[in-house]
């Protein structure tokens, strides 16, 4: 097995697997560079990522995939599973020797693989688009703090550009250290020390716009008023919404506790 690293970017790993054709790498094996080892009868490649040669793999991707197919490629990657790169290399490899479309030949594991990673990724995706609650800062900032199972910040950007284009934001992800920002204009990553503890009273009054606390007081109200207790289901709230999601929720401050 020889090991190829890359920097753990998208455009990264095309331009691995494109070196991997290149270089004709027997038995490779493709991980991010912080994690790659040498096995004992192995080589290391080291990949620097070249935009020209990802452009190159991406091209004759869009000529035998569809944008669905595409878009569930890219999904599946950000979906930071332990040995993903791998199961995406044969995935392209596969793509690539068939002469036919083979996207939904879900007999074929990589296949079936990705299509089964992606709606996992999706399904993040879109609860993260629901269950974001921003603060309001003194300077007029609205943060919101997430902690995904999935790297889907780069996929909630354009929803919530639209959604809130008339105020400056910052979604910050927990868990990968990596923000977010948007300045009435434009969205930028950010790479930052966040504090994470939303409960702790002292930090967020010194940063808290002087209405926001009013602000939550009134919406957990009202998250309190519409919660009919003759109708309590937990086991379908939980399946609807997972406790993990619970502890950046405004309204489940009142909540949590059940």
């Amino acid at each position: 097995m020889n090991t190829v690293s890359y920097d753990g970017s998208f455009d990264g790993l095309l331009t691995a697997v494109f070196e991997v054709y290149e270089y004709k790498i027997e038995q490779p094996f493709i991980c991010k560079t912080n994690i790659a080892s040498v096995s004992l009868f192995g080589k290391l490649h080291c990949v620097h990522t070249d935009e020209t040669k990802s452009d190159r793999v991406l091209k004759k991707l869009k000529d035998k995939l569809s944008r669905n197919a595409l878009l569930q490629l890219r999904k599946t990657f950000l979906s930071e599973i332990k040995d993903i790169e791998n199961v995406l290399l044969r995935y392209i490899q596969y793509v690539l020797a068939n002469k036919i479309s083979v996207e939904n030949n879900f007999s074929h594991p990589d296949v079936l693989m990705l299509q089964q990673t992606s709606r996992k990724v999706d399904r993040e995706k879109h609860r993260m688009e629901a269950f974001v609650r921003f603060q309001c800062t003194k300077d007029n900032l609205y943060y919101a703090i997430i902690q995904p199972d999935y790297n889907v910040l780069p996929l909630v950007s354009k929803h919530f550009e639209d959604r809130y284009a008339d105020q400056r934001w910052l979604i910050y992800d927990g868990i990968r250290k990596v923000g977010l920002y948007y300045d009435l204009e434009k969205v930028e990553e950010v790479f930052m020390h966040f504090e994470t503890d939303l409960n702790n009273k002292d930090q967020l009054k010194a940063i808290y716009d002087e209405k926001e606390e009013l602000y939550q007081s009134l919406w957990q109200q009202y998250f309190q008023s519409v919660n009919i207790k003759a109708r309590k289901n937990t086991k379908l709230h939980i399946q609807h919404m997972p406790k993990r999601y619970w502890r950046n929720l405004v309204e489940k401050k009142v909540f949590n506790k059940q």
